[in-house]
């Protein structure tokens, strides 16, 4: 990796940054000295799994709904606080950490989106397109760090916490308001026939929503590139 991505600048601007920073830093400093950033980035996998298997067991019945809930708590606690502890005890490694934190970041979400469509909550292909929708951005997140030696880790004023808060409220609500989980309809897409209901229409906005905000950053981008990078005469 470059001088540049591992000396990266870190862009948090999400809603909730300032109240998490805090209470990452006063968990870090009250961890056992035997937790180490790679047994919170554990936990963290281990939240993923949590959560699937809450989704996966929620066509049995939605009350299994909150093992996802908790799942989402675990993910939180370990894939946020992993990088907090680090920079808390100065036991930073850019390049290593950099590596193991985003691969295994590609590795939760896929567990945490299959889970999502294997559940009554969202159907599997419309959760799919939601997927590829992460990863567009996160692909051009990497690039951008490359290119531009900048993280941004939020969009919209919305960031990972945000988006697994929402997700928690999105169970709770399904769990208990009857005709969040009872309306369907039936669309026919591409000769492929989906009963759709309320969340598989904000999957695919939430998806577009995330397309729209990677197609505005490159082409934003693109413009100011060839500015400092113009083609040779």
């Amino acid at each position: 990796m470059s001088e540049e991505n591992k000396q990266a600048t870190r862009i948090q601007t999400s809603i909730l940054n300032p109240l998490e920073k805090k209470v990452l830093v006063w968990l870090a400093e009250r961890m056992p000295a035997w937790v180490s950033s790679d047994l919170l980035t554990f936990v963290g996998f281990v939240g993923a799994l949590i959560m699937a298997a809450g989704y996966a067991l929620s066509n049995l019945n939605l009350q299994w709904m909150w093992l996802s809930c908790f799942g989402l708590l675990v993910n939180w606690f370990g894939d946020s606080l992993d990088g907090s502890l680090a920079r808390v005890r100065g036991t930073q490694r850019k390049t290593y950490g950099f590596f193991i934190d985003h691969n295994v970041d590609v590795i939760n979400e896929t567990i945490m989106f299959i889970g999502v469509g294997c559940s009554p909550l969202v159907n599997m292909s419309f959760a799919m397109f939601a997927l590829v929708a992460y990863f567009m951005i996160s692909v051009y997140v990497y690039i951008d760090c490359h290119v531009k030696g900048e993280m941004r880790l939020t969009y919209g004023g919305l960031g990972p916490t945000e988006f697994r808060l929402l997700l928690f409220i999105v169970n709770v609500c399904f769990m208990y308001i009857p005709w969040l989980s009872q309306w369907k309809k039936t669309v026919w897409l591409f000769h492929n026939e989906f009963q759709v209901g309320l969340f598989d229409y904000i999957a695919v906005a939430a998806a577009l929503l995330i397309i729209f905000f990677y197609l505005k950053g490159f082409f934003k981008d693109l413009k100011e590139l060839a500015k400092l990078d113009p083609p040779k005469k």
